[in-house]
């Protein structure tokens, strides 16, 4: 079996979690806490960015990245909701964003430097 149809399954509860923390009021402290809330997104994007390239080996990387984008988009629309406690920040958006695009491209260098 190859490793791309486990990540696929469990790709909607690493979605799931990250919607979770990203919505909750009073999200529950994770290790990464202390370095703030960009390198929250930063990390949380990194890795769906990783999990789904991985998930979805022939997928075209800029579907991937759109996808991703559009996520980190609706996630800050949700966080407008005042009941949530939550702000929304257009720069926690780009620093999804970024951070999903940067791991993208080095995917793609890893599977350059690996078909030689």
């Amino acid at each position: 079996m190859s490793i791309s149809r486990p990540l696929r399954i469990a790709l909607p509860f690493l979605l799931a979690f990250i919607l979770f923390m990203a919505l909750s009021p009073h999200p529950p402290g994770t290790p990464i806490d202390r370095f703030g809330d960009k390198f929250q997104h930063m990390a949380a994007f990194a890795t769906l960015a990783v999990h789904a390239r991985l998930a979805y080996p022939h997928a075209s990387a800029w579907r991937i990245l759109e996808r991703l984008v559009l996520f980190g988009a609706t996630i800050e629309v949700f966080q407008n909701i005042p009941s949530l406690h939550r702000s929304c920040d257009w720069h926690d958006w780009l620093a999804d964003t970024v951070a999903a695009g940067v791991v993208l491209i080095l995917c793609h260098g890893v599977r350059k430097a690996m078909a030689r």
